[in-house]
C-alpha cells in the first residue's frame, strides 16, 4: 500500500514508472539499493531504486545500477537526488565492492545529465531508441575505487542498440 504514496513523485514526464510487481521485486531482492526520502509531513519526496549486477560479455563488470531516481517537483534543487545517489554509490562500493555505478538517462534530459556529470559520471555510450524506440539514452558511468585504472568508464566509440546490452 505504501507504493501508492509515491504518486506525487511519479507524476512527471521524465520519470519512468513501473507496475507494482516491478517495485516489489526490487524491494524484495535488493532492499539495500532502495531508499525513500520523506518530507517533514511524512509525504514521500523522492526515491531511488537500484540493484547490483554484472554483464556476461564484460569482464570486471560487477556494478551498482540506478534503475530509477526521482524527486517530487516541490523538492527539486535541494540536493535530494544527489543524496539518494550517494546512498546507492555507498552501497555499491562498501557493501558489494562494485567496479562502477551506471544509469540510463534520456538524451533530452539535460538537467539530469548535468547533475550526473557534476557527481562524477561520464557518458559511456549512447543507446539508440532505448526509450520505447522513440528516444535515445546515454549510459552514464562512475568508476568506484575497485576500478583502479578506470577501465569501466572508457567511452565506446559508436552508439549501440538496446539488443546489444546484456
Amino acid at each position: 500500500a505504501d507504493l501508492f504514496r509515491f504518486n506525487n513523485v511519479n507524476l512527471d514526464p521524465l520519470t519512468e514508472t513501473y507496475n507494482v510487481s516491478f517495485y516489489l521485486q526490487y524491494l524484495g531482492r535488493w532492499p539495500e539499493y532502495c531508499h525513500m526520502a520523506v518530507g517533514a509531513s511524512g509525504k514521500p519526496m523522492g526515491y531511488i531504486l537500484g540493484k547490483s549486477e554484472s554483464f556476461r560479455s564484460e569482464a570486471d563488470s560487477w556494478h551498482g545500477h540506478v534503475t530509477a531516481v526521482t524527486v517530487a517537483p516541490e523538492a527539486r534543487r535541494l540536493g535530494l537526488a544527489t543524496q539518494l545517489m550517494q546512498l546507492l554509490e555507498h552501497t555499491s562500493e562498501h557493501v558489494d565492492n562494485c567496479y562502477f555505478v551506471d544509469l540510463f538517462v534520456r538524451e533530452s534530459n539535460k538537467v539530469a545529465i548535468d547533475m550526473y556529470k557534476r557527481m562524477g559520471y561520464s557518458i559511456y555510450r549512447q543507446v539508440l531508441g532505448y526509450y520505447s524506440g522513440e528516444e535515445d539514452a546515454f549510459d552514464m558511468r562512475k568508476a568506484l575505487p575497485r576500478d583502479v585504472h578506470k577501465k569501466s568508464i572508457v567511452p565506446l566509440p559508436n552508439p549501440v542498440h538496446p539488443s546489444d546490452i546484456d
